[in-house]
Order: C-alpha cells, then structure tokens, then sequence
C-alpha cells in the first residue's frame, strides 16, 4: 500500500522542503526520500526537479498531486466508515425489568433511548426482581433493572434512580379520610401485596417487621395493575405501591394515599448486569443513557 509514500508526495509537494516535510510527518528525512524514489519507480517517471535552492514539481508530479489527494481523501474516509460501522449501535438488546420499572418507568425512557438509537432492536422481559436477577446471572437478557436487592456477588450492581412508595387504600378504606395517620393505625389491617421474590413484597415486609405490625390477612397477586383493580373495585384493604404505579389512579382520584406521620418508604432502583457483558457496546450505550437520564 503506498499511502504513507503519497501522503509523503503531497506534503512534499506542497511545502516544497524535504526537511519540513519530514518534521511535519514525524519521519526521518531519509524516509522523505525514500517514499518519493519508491513513487518514482512505480510510476515510472520524475516527481520532482530538484536544484540547490529550489524544488519544482515536474508535470507527470502535477497529475499525481491531484490523484494523490483524491486517493488520500478516499481512504481516510473509507477508514472513517468502516470504523463508524464498527461502533454503530445496532443488533438487539434484551432488557429484563421488575414489574413496577418494566411496566410504569421504562416505556417513557424506551422511547428516548430508541430516538437515540433507532437502528437498535429492543426487546424487554417483565418478571419479579429474582426472575430477573436470575436471568441475568444465565444470560438469558444483557441487563436487568430491579426494585429489589441482590446478593449475587458475580454481578454489578449500580442504583440509578430513588423510588418513594405510598401506602394506598380505596377511597371507601375508614383511613382515607383521616388527615394524619400513624404507624399504629397500621396494625391488624388486611394487605393486597406482591408475590414473593418481588422486590415490592420484600420491601412491605420489611416495614411490617421493622415496625412490628400485626397483619390480619394477607392476598398475593403478582401484578401491580391487579393489585390496584382489586384495592379499587372496594376491598377494605392496603397495599404498599411505588410512586411511579400509583401517579395516574391518584390524578384520577380512584386511590388514596394513606399519610404517615414520621415514616417515608424509599428505595433504590438498581441495573443489574454481568461483567462480561460492560463491553459489549449496546449495552454500554444504554448504561449511559440510563446514567445521563437520572443523574444523582
């Protein structure tokens, strides 16, 4: 390949020193010599004429100079290309989300990330917190976000967002029309809660224990839009929701949130991925999307 040599030719050409072109290349003078001698044998012609004080391109040099530049150009941007296709977002990326992320946070942030990236094939897989935890750890999705906690040390995990949940009840339940409720009226109350392995139900449960509350019964559905559709229809009942589930039923005026006195319920919502997959670039870019979408 004879581009350094050309790149030599021109610069030569146009600075019309041999010395400077050498400095400008970072090449040694000999070598400026050597490219143009090489240039002169394959093209079978004189490049340049040279005289003590002067050097003056021939007319055989004139046609390559401008060749020589349009080679040059054509190469640099052909390495340009190949080197944007390499690191062009494309393919597919499977993300695995909890309920609570996968069905009320992620869409609004899916539709910016695929705007961003409109030649990157998503797909996302809904699950509790452990499902996809374990989905990650076998590979089955590139990168999970979960509302809960994760004890798998071979994975990375990075919170990229704080959650508040609420305790909500019908507008019917007898605390909804109290102004200030306190931890005690929480006692021997029924609850409509997750299944196990969600993060939701792991963090009611560790109100109920932190703060000693004695549940009267306790109903288990593994949707959050159940929950709601079943706390709605009038069973006297509490639930403990995120925020981000409850926004548009507490705009509708369909759900009550139940004000604690002294108590806040909030938690961190985590990425969850392997290691091995930090360099793979789609799911880079999405890790820095998600970052740059809800800085600390």
């Amino acid at each position: 390949m004879y581009y350094d040599a050309l790149k030599t030719f021109v610069t030569l050409a146009e600075v019309k020193n041999f010395t400077k072109t050498a400095e400008l290349l970072h090449i040694s003078q000999p070598s400026v010599s050597l490219h143009i001698k090489n240039l002169e044998k394959e093209f079978q012609t004189k490049l340049f004429v040279r005289s003590p004080k002067s050097l003056k391109i021939t007319p055989t040099g004139e046609i390559l100079y401008s060749r020589a530049k349009q080679m040059i150009n054509m190469y640099d941007q052909t390495k340009q290309d190949i080197l944007e296709h390499h690191h062009d977002i494309k393919g597919k990326l499977t993300i695995g989300a909890s309920f609570t992320i996968g069905e009320y946070i992620l869409p609004a942030f899916l539709v910016e990330f695929q705007a961003k990236y409109p030649n990157l094939d998503l797909e996302i897989i809904i699950g509790n917190t452990e499902e996809i935890v374990q989905s990650v750890r076998l590979f089955k999705v590139d990168i999970g976000l979960i509302e809960g906690q994760t004890n798998e040390k071979e994975l990375t995990v990075e919170p990229f967002l704080e959650d508040e949940l609420f305790v909500v009840a019908s507008n019917k339940h007898k605390l909804a029309g109290k102004r200030e409720t306190g931890i005690a009226d929480l006692h021997s109350q029924s609850w409509v809660t997750r299944e196990v392995g969600s993060g939701t139900r792991e963090y009611l449960e560790h109100v109920i224990r932190s703060n000693g509350l004695k549940v009267q019964s306790l109903l288990t559905i593994s949707s959050n839009q159940g929950i709601k559709e079943t706390i709605i229809s009038g069973m006297e009942s509490l639930s403990l929701l995120s925020y981000h589930v409850i926004e548009r039923d507490l705009r509708n005026k369909v759900l009550s949130i139940i004000p604690l006195k002294d108590h806040t319920f909030k938690r961190k919502l985590s990425m969850v991925y392997s290691p091995a997959m930090e360099s793979k670039m789609n799911v880079e870019a999405f890790i820095e999307t998600l970052r740059k979408r809800w800085k600390k």
